[in-house]
């Protein structure tokens, strides 16, 4: 008999369905940076800190949360973190003050980091060796999918009637998806209980967590720039509304590629390799930022390879993961999520930290130097791990 080489579709693109809604919810105020500010009459730099409160909140939540509820039947464990995350969709729609936008971000990404680590676990414990690099990119492909559609719709909607007005619409796809969560994953599903103690176990793996920190310092250089894209562009491209709406969408369909691209060149490359290739090609890209203007069909090119490189990376980086610690996936994929938000929250510091002292053309270079770390980081751990003989 034939060996069963498929991944149960329905199952993933159920949950790819729902990373499309978390993706969209966390990502949106990239294109929300000026109507914020003006709303509130704060700076650019403040507003972007909706961005990294949320990621400082994802970060520390997410595998706290995963842990306590690791017992709890997986069905049930992402309804919650979805209806969580619905109702800080809710609460940053009609916040009437900055301090009540920012705690609905920390209960969004709570939310948030329930949902997606235990959906890339499921994935992982359903698929099939030869394959799990694709159904992990599969997974993904919502989150990805959301650059394409619903940060750019966001944006648009934000500047036309208003950035509560994105949130709302926000809140009616994390409803829908919570519907989908509850007729779509199987009842009574479950993988191997972890605990706290697991997560206090795997936070004294020193290899382990280099290895998740390579997520940080991979994303934190790419933030530096995403953040304050709109701006940058406004300012050095002239870009209204429609254009910084063009930019994002070209941005989501890159994303896309680069998704589908990097689960099959985790397949056929080995994960480590992939993440080399994915590094080299940041550090010529991101400095180009700094040279702006340039013609549009230049920018557009680069905005794409950018992206395209930007979101090829997650599958690779969770094979290397799962080689690691195949036991405690579920903990393992929610301190690799708690890094992306850690990346995040690091980059769009670091960039407002930029912007403030240097101007908005110093953000491409320092994207550059961060991506030339990020490379150094992912050959170390690749070294220490073929010396420790545990290869990634």
């Amino acid at each position: 008999m034939a060996k069963d080489t498929s991944a149960p579709t329905d199952l993933i693109w159920a949950l790819s369905a729902c990373n499309f809604v978390i993706g969209m919810g966390a990502f949106i105020v990239v294109g929300l940076i000026d109507p914020v500010a003006d709303a509130f009459t704060i700076s650019r730099a403040a507003a972007g800190w909706l961005m990294t409160f949320y990621a400082i909140s994802y970060a520390i939540l997410s595998p706290l949360l995963v842990s306590a509820t690791g017992a709890i039947g997986r069905r049930r464990v992402l309804a919650l973190g979805m209806g969580m995350f619905a109702l800080g969709a809710a609460g940053c729609a009609f916040a009437p003050n900055l301090p009540t936008l920012y705690a609905s971000r920390a209960l969004a990404a709570a939310g948030a980091g329930m949902f997606t680590p235990v959906a890339a676990a499921v994935t992982a414990a359903v698929s099939p060796a030869a394959v799990r690099g694709r159904a992990l990119a599969n997974v993904v492909f919502g989150l990805s999918l959301a650059q394409v559609f619903g940060v750019p719709a966001g944006s648009w909607v934000a500047y036309t009637f208003g950035w509560r007005m994105a949130f709302v619409m926000v809140l009616v796809l994390a409803l829908i998806a919570l519907v989908v969560v509850w007729l779509r994953v199987p009842r009574g599903l479950s993988l191997q209980p972890v605990s706290l103690r697991d997560l206090g176990r795997v936070l004294k793996d020193g290899l382990l967590i280099a290895v998740v920190l390579f997520t940080a310092a991979f994303l934190g250089p790419i933030y530096i720039i995403y953040t304050y894209l709109s701006p940058l562009l406004t300012d050095t491209m002239g870009f209204g509304r429609d254009g910084i709406a063009l930019v994002l969408l070209i941005f989501g369909i890159a994303a896309v590629t680069g998704n589908q691209l990097g689960g099959r060149m985790a397949d056929a490359l080995g994960a480590v390799k992939t993440l080399v290739i994915l590094c080299l090609a940041l550090i010529f890209l991101m400095p180009l930022f700094s040279a702006l203007p340039f013609a549009k069909l230049g920018l557009f090119a680069v905005v794409f390879f950018w992206s395209m490189s930007c979101w090829a990376f997650m599958a690779s980086q969770q094979i290397r993961l799962l080689a690691l610690a195949p036991e405690e996936a579920s903990v393992v994929f929610a301190l690799n999520a708690a890094a992306i938000y850690v990346g995040t929250a690091s980059g769009a510091a670091v960039g407002g930290l930029v912007l403030e002292q240097f101007g908005l053309l110093a953000l491409g270079i320092a994207g550059g130097i961060g991506a030339l770390g990020a490379l150094g980081h992912v050959l170390w751990t690749h070294r220490a791990a073929k010396l420790a003989g545990r290869e990634t």
